[in-house]
């Protein structure tokens, strides 16, 4: 039994040892969820050029838009009469021009109150890619700002991969580089040092349409809407931490007067 738990824990040590190996150097994500344009930036990326593919089936438009501040609801603007209708009629259009590009299994386009789901029939996307594209709507949880800021800029060119690039975060993956126009095209340099040990590094060989400060902000906004997504809580979490913390020490305020009132009597 003894040599059994030791050679269990040599082989996880030994796996962990090459996992820990295997991983690449993820950037850090400048992350705010509280930054409404971020978030408004974010979305309107995230819509144009992932959601053709990917759904947010956990998330509805108008939820969306209400917390990334684009209310639809007259109630929620702070005005009243005319003025809120005219604002909540603007922020309706803007969002079903801007962010809503379904349509639901009727035929007919998805309405605010829809949920996020993509515009692409899980058929061809087996046929075109291989499987269906995976629901993003805990990827800010599972995978984490860092992953996903990295991930996006991480795509360098492959000829032996089906779509010409491959991702030094996510080998061999299945999703094309979407964001190329933007961001250009990048190639994997690797050399070994004195001591023979391989280093590598993306460099771009020909530029997309956004400098390189650009293209980071642009995937920054993405993964700042990702992260919002994968947990809208977040956005009053905090608001209601302070509110308890107010709460309890009102309460220790109301326990110390109770202890020197019972114990005033006691020599």
């Amino acid at each position: 039994m003894r040599n059994s738990l030791v050679i269990l824990l040599s082989g996880l040590l030994i796996s962990g040892s090459a996992f820990a190996g295997s991983k690449v150097a993820l950037e850090s994500a400048s992350i705010d969820v509280d930054d409404h344009k971020s978030l408004q930036r974010g979305t309107r990326n995230f819509m144009n050029y992932c959601h053709g593919c990917h759904s947010l089936s956990s998330s509805r438009y108008n939820r969306v838009a209400k917390d990334i501040g684009l209310p639809v609801v007259p109630a929620d603007t702070g005005a009243s009469g005319k003025d809120a209708d005219q604002i909540a009629g603007t922020n309706a259009k803007l969002i079903t021009e801007n962010f809503i590009f379904t349509r639901g299994i009727d035929g007919k386009p998805s309405g605010l109150g829809s949920l996020m789901h993509n515009a692409m029939p899980s058929d061809d996307v087996k046929n075109w890619y291989g499987g269906v594209a995976p629901d993003l709507s805990l990827t800010g949880r599972s995978r984490g700002a860092d992953w996903i800021y990295t991930y996006l800029k991480s795509f360098y060119l492959d000829p032996e991969r089906p779509s010409g690039m491959n991702n030094t975060i996510l080998a061999n993956a299945s999703m094309p580089h979407v964001l190329w126009d933007l961001q250009g095209n990048q190639k994997l340099v690797e050399h070994i040092d004195e001591e023979g040990h391989k280093h590598s590094k993306l460099v771009l060989e020909t530029a997309g349409s956004l400098s390189p400060e650009e293209y980071d902000e642009f995937v920054n906004d993405i993964t700042n809407f990702l992260v919002y997504v994968g947990e809208p809580a977040q956005l009053a979490r905090k608001k209601y931490g302070i509110f308890a913390m107010l709460l309890l020490l009102m309460f220790i305020g109301v326990a110390y007067a109770l202890k020197k009132e019972y114990w005033k009597d006691v020599h």
